[in-house]
């Protein structure tokens, strides 16, 4: 009996259909984007001069190497840093916010103008941390922000400044117009003053 041969498989198009599907895939997939905490750096100036700022209207916030957060050289847990910058921002000390809802409390800042948070980390300190201190104190201001807004606007700031920012905004005429200068209230009436020095290897 004699023996049949087996078809050939035409593997003359394998090449073509790799090459559709690879660039099927190249052209849907999203590539990922790395993205960084947002902070606008101040202009280098040779010989700065000095700032005078009152201890008061400074919370010292440190991360050792351990992970351990002090705020104002006392021990405090993660979840509790937001709201002890809340307090510390809307204080009031002074008495000129008219808008603040703080406790007065005379060794606290004096108004949100005035408070300045400063942060300094451990060489050692893991990101993690870094990135979960930074959202905690951005998380403080922009409660503020949205609470202040909300009053004055209806809106939430947050929301507010999404749309100020969307470049989809910019085509419906009057739009960024109108939204700028409620946007720069809000962000002067609680300025964002985070001061970042440079990592320290001990403390």
């Amino acid at each position: 009996m004699a023996r049949r041969e087996a078809p050939e498989v035409n593997a003359g198009s394998m090449a073509d259909i790799a090459f559709l599907l690879l660039i099927f895939f190249l052209v849907t997939t999203t590539i990922g984007v790395d993205q960084g905490i947002n902070r606008l750096l101040p202009r280098y100036e040779e010989n700065p001069p000095p700032v005078d700022i009152n201890e008061r209207n400074i919370m010292r916030v440190l991360v050792n190497m351990d992970n351990q957060l002090l705020v104002n050289e006392e021990l405090m847990n993660i979840k509790d840093l937001r709201q002890a910058a809340i307090d510390f921002l809307e204080n009031n000390g002074d008495g000129s916010c008219a808008y603040c809802k703080g406790e007065r409390n005379p060794n606290s800042s004096d108004n949100p103008d005035k408070a300045v948070i400063s942060i300094m980390n451990d060489g050692q300190t893991s990101y993690e941390t870094y990135i979960a201190v930074q959202n905690e104190l951005v998380a403080a201001y922009y409660f503020l922000r949205d609470r202040e807004c909300q009053k004055r606007y209806g809106v939430s700031f947050r929301e507010m400044e999404y749309v100020y920012n969307d470049p989809a905004s910019k085509a419906i005429e009057g739009l960024v117009d109108d939204l700028k200068p409620k946007v720069k209230k809000i962000q002067d009436l609680f300025p964002m003053r985070l001061s970042e020095a440079e990592p320290k290897k001990n403390y």
